[in-house]
């Protein structure tokens, strides 16, 4: 039997109106690399040295691994119209006894300041508590990203306690603030 039409399925908690979060596929090592190898990105990846693309292609080939296996997730955020990455959103710390994860978040910088965040976080949040059973997620956020700050406390993350000179950046020590939020 051959399909005449394209298979059409239902992914509406990852679908947004501007956005989807989509699983990694061999084809995004490029992008990957690009964004590893980016020491802008670093302070907020805790990474000091640079990825191989033989690494990373490892860790795409692993990425089919389930949640409950891996203890993260990774999602490619891509706008829906014009099918580019935007960026990455991730779930890491992955707890289901205690039903927590930790959320990361990073958009390409000329991508910014357009709400693919605000979206991508949106639908994150309703996949961990309605699809995964959590009962909170957290970010970690340095004290002078204020735009991280704006964004998690619109979803109403709220700031529960400060890790002082938690983070060396550029010879400087940054505080990290703790963000929750809760399922009630």
């Amino acid at each position: 039997m051959f399909l005449k039409e394209p298979l059409q399925f239902n992914m509406n908690t990852l679908q947004g109106k501007n956005i989807v979060l989509r699983a990694l596929e061999p084809e995004d090592l490029d992008f990957l690399f690009a964004i590893e190898n980016d020491e802008n990105n670093w302070e907020i990846s805790h990474t000091q040295t640079p990825f191989s693309k033989f690494i990373l292609k490892q860790y795409l080939e692993n990425a089919h691994l389930d949640i409950y296996e891996a203890k993260q997730l990774r999602l490619i955020i891509e706008e829906t119209s014009s099918k580019n990455r935007l960026g990455m959103i991730d779930l890491f710390d992955f707890n289901p006894q205690h039903k927590r994860a930790g959320i990361g978040i990073l958009i390409e910088p000329k991508y910014q300041e357009k709400g693919f965040a605000s979206e991508a976080l949106q639908l994150l949040i309703k996949y961990c508590f309605t699809h995964l059973n959590l009962h909170q997620l957290y970010a970690n956020i340095t004290s002078d990203n204020v735009k991280s700050i704006q964004l998690f406390s619109k979803y109403n993350f709220i700031e529960i306690g400060i890790k002082k000179d938690w983070i060396l950046s550029n010879g400087t020590y940054k505080n990290e603030i703790l963000f929750q939020l809760l399922n009630e």
